[in-house]
């Protein structure tokens, strides 16, 4: 078994300060996106996403600051249908309860177009953005913004006739929001290391490609995850690993079969734990793998991180369902299934072979 680094291997070179601190930044960047997806998740576990009915991309930076302007919002809430199907009846101080979800999530989606649009512009009149990376960035700033309006149409599926927002769009609205964070994210590695350190090694072909089968799993559980929440799946079968006491559950894929993957919700939850459960074996054989190459440090902890971190993610969703989705942990569940795509993706960039792709500027 292979344990030791290849410390012989490991280059010295650092790109410049520039790309130093506009890296810096995208990590910054990415983190808050990171944050973003777990407000959001608290947002959806609370019912706090439709408590604001009206969408102001601009004047929505403040809250309300006077009695009358809390009751116009409020009176806004009671022609929803959430407010009359579910929440009838409720205080004013029930729903600043949720009111302040709604907007610390929006507020944050706000906060990131800022702090991405004005550093942007500070390093862009500093020419320190190479002619290769000033588009992307761009459509990144794009990215973002379009995240925001299928923040609002997805909202407003629930504003019509069921107090529900439709799982297709909730499902889209995490899509773009973890496309956005993986582009923020390997865009700055390509930035902070941008000379591939993997050691000659005949090997690394194999477990490259479980890297990244690994990481197309993540994504597709992922995916899967939102079909859970939009669906409200995760308060059902809360046993594991028997549902109703069978390995596969009564009733699995219904008709229409081609709609029971997204719609029914034995077969969401069903798919998510198979899927999580794969998911666990080839990221363990992904390390497993690492164990028997030469690998730089930096790749070696990496390899390590996933191991963890896919762990920790399988563990926090099984307590997740065996405790009927308490906020705390569902929502760290949720944090976990971002840590975890951050992990296998890291792992695939360290383990770039020299020459296999070229610096970003």
């Amino acid at each position: 078994m292979v344990s030791q680094t290849a410390q012989q291997f490991e280059l010295t070179q650092q790109p410049p300060a520039s790309d130093r601190s506009i890296a810096a930044w995208l990590f910054t960047m990415a983190a808050m996106v990171l944050v973003m997806v777990s407000i959001g998740g608290i947002t959806r576990l609370t019912g706090s996403g439709l408590s604001i009915v009206e969408w102001r991309p601009l004047m929505g930076f403040m809250p309300p600051l006077s009695e009358t302007e809390w009751m116009r919002v409020f009176s806004l809430y009671q022609t929803s249908p959430q407010y009359q199907e579910i929440n009838a009846g409720m205080t004013l101080s029930g729903f600043k309860t949720i009111f302040w979800w709604e907007f610390v999530h929006r507020f944050w989606g706000r906060l990131i177009g800022v702090v991405f649009f004005l550093p942007f512009l500070w390093f862009l009149l500093r020419r320190q953005i190479g002619l290769s990376l000033a588009p992307r960035l761009v459509l990144l700033f794009f990215l973002g913004g379009a995240q925001g309006v299928l923040g609002w149409y997805m909202v407003q599926s629930g504003l019509a006739d069921i107090p529900e927002v439709s799982q297709y769009r909730l499902a889209a609205h995490l899509v773009l929001a973890l496309a956005l964070y993986v582009a923020l994210f390997w865009t700055a590695l390509q930035l902070r290391h941008p000379e591939p350190e993997t050691t000659p090694d005949r090997r690394l072909a194999g477990m490259r490609a479980l890297a990244v089968a690994t990481v197309a799993l993540v994504a597709v559980t992922i995916l899967s995850g939102a079909f859970v929440a939009g669906t409200d799946a995760g308060f059902a079968y809360n046993t594991f690993p028997f549902m109703d006491g069978r390995l596969v559950p009564a009733g699995y894929m219904p008709q229409p079969w081609y709609a029971s993957p997204f719609e029914d919700i034995a077969t969401i939850q069903f798919h998510h734990r198979v899927l999580a459960i794969v998911t666990l074996g080839v990221a363990v054989a992904t390390w497993w793998r690492s164990r028997w190459i030469v690998l730089v440090q930096r790749a070696r902890r990496v390899a390590n991180a996933l191991l963890i971190i896919v762990g920790l993610q399988v563990a926090l969703g099984v307590s997740t369902l065996l405790f009927v989705v308490p906020v705390p942990l569902a929502a760290a569940h949720q944090a976990g299934a971002v840590l975890l795509l951050t992990a296998t993706l890291w792992l695939i960039f360290e383990l770039r072979v020299p020459n296999s792709s070229a610096a970003v500027r």
